[in-house]
């Protein structure tokens, strides 16, 4: 990312513990799982702004792709660390948009990673965007 974004720059978080499952054998949270934690920030976002659909994600139709994850790794996290999730829309165009996020270690108040995500709207029928 150009800009270090901080949790002022954000109105969405969530919270989530790393998982026994989530570590290797010293503790450290794997490197891929930050990715998971963007994904599930990304839909309750999407809940608390009230675009879910009625009957579900898949229920009506539309299809997205994520074409893009960047992530910066600025600290680790640890088996059972508490860490604040930010989300927010970067930009919106035709038939793609982008989200911006940030981890923040709770208790230490240091960033974790930060990271960028494209996704595309697709036809379901064409599979194209």
């Amino acid at each position: 990312m150009n800009e270090l974004l901080t949790p002022k720059d954000f109105k969405h978080k969530i919270s989530v513990t790393v998982r026994f499952h989530e570590v290797d054998m010293l503790g450290v949270c794997y490197n891929a799982v930050y990715i998971n934690f963007f994904e599930t920030a990304r839909l309750e976002y999407i809940k608390a702004a009230g675009m879910m659909p009625a009957k579900g994600i898949f229920s009506d139709g539309n299809i997205f792709f994520i074409v893009r994850n960047e992530i910066n790794y600025r600290g680790y996290a640890y088996h059972d660390d508490i860490l604040d999730v930010y989300s927010k829309i970067s930009y919106i165009k035709n038939s793609s948009f982008g989200y911006n996020h940030l981890i923040v270690n709770q208790k230490s108040g240091k960033v974790i990673v930060d990271g960028k995500v494209v996704i595309v709207h697709v036809d379901s029928g064409t599979r194209k965007s």
